[in-house]
C-alpha cells in the first residue's frame, strides 16, 4: 500500500517485528496455559496437536517470548521513563475515555497510560519466567512448597496480564490510525500532534 511521504515513522521494521514475536508467543501461551488450568479449556490442546505437545511447546515458547521482551524492554526503557506530564495525564485519563482529549498534557512518544503497561507488563514478565521456571519439572527441581507457590504465581500473574493485553488491543483499536502504526510503522502527521504532541515537535521540528 503506498503511503503519504510525509506521513511520520514510528516504528522500524525490527520493532515491529520484535513486538509481533511476543505478541504470537503471548496469544498461543495463553490458550495453552488456558488448557491446563480447567478441564473447560483443555480442548485447546488439539492446536497444538494434542496434550503431551503443548506441555512441551509451552516452556519454550515461554523462553522465546521472554528472550522478545527482553530486547523489547532494552529498546524501549528510556522512552518509558515516566515524567510529570505523564503523572498528570494518568490523573486525566477520565477527560480523554469521555471524547475530551484535545487539552490532555503534551506526550512524548508514549503516554502516562503506555508506560505504565510497559512496567506492569515488565513486573508481570519477571514473575511468569520465574514462576515458570519453577513449574518447568522436566528439567529443574524445587520443593513441593515453592513448586506449589509457583502454580499460584504463574496463573494469577497469567491472568493479570491477559486482562492487560486486552485493555492494549482495545486502546489500539479505539485510538484510530494506531495499528497502522504496527502493521507499517507509519502515522499521518496530524495523529502524531493530536496524541503525541511533543513527539511530534521532536522528529518535526516544529
Amino acid at each position: 500500500m503506498i503511503r503519504n511521504p510525509k506521513d511520520l515513522q514510528r516504528y522500524t521494521a525490527e520493532e515491529r517485528a520484535n513486538h509481533w514475536i511476543v505478541g504470537i508467543c503471548f496469544i498461543l501461551l495463553a490458550l495453552s496455559g488456558l488448557a491446563f488450568f480447567h478441564p473447560a479449556f483443555y480442548p485447546l490442546v488439539q492446536l497444538f496437536g494434542g496434550g503431551v505437545w503443548a506441555r512441551i511447546l509451552h516452556p519454550i515458547i515461554g523462553w522465546l517470548m521472554m528472550i522478545g521482551f527482553v530486547l523489547m524492554y532494552f529498546r524501549f526503557k528510556s522512552l518509558n521513563r515516566m515524567e510529570p506530564a505523564d503523572r498528570e495525564w494518568l490523573d486525566r485519563v477520565g477527560e480523554m475515555m469521555d471524547g475530551n482529549d484535545h487539552n490532555m498534557p503534551e506526550q512524548g512518544k508514549y503516554n502516562g497510560g503506555q508506560k505504565a503497561m510497559f512496567w506492569a507488563m515488565s513486573v508481570c514478565m519477571l514473575l511468569l519466567f520465574v514462576s515458570g521456571i519453577i513449574l518447568w519439572r522436566a528439567y529443574f527441581s524445587f520443593p513441593v512448597d515453592v513448586v506449589r507457590l509457583g502454580a499460584v504465581v504463574h496463573a494469577a500473574v497469567a491472568a493479570i496480564m491477559i486482562a492487560m493485553i486486552f485493555v492494549h488491543v482495545y486502546a489500539a483499536l479505539w485510538v484510530r490510525g494506531t495499528v497502522r502504526a504496527m502493521v507499517y510503522g507509519t502515522v499521518t502527521r496530524a495523529w502524531a500532534k493530536q496524541h503525541h504532541r511533543a513527539w511530534y515537535r521532536q522528529v518535526t521540528g516544529k
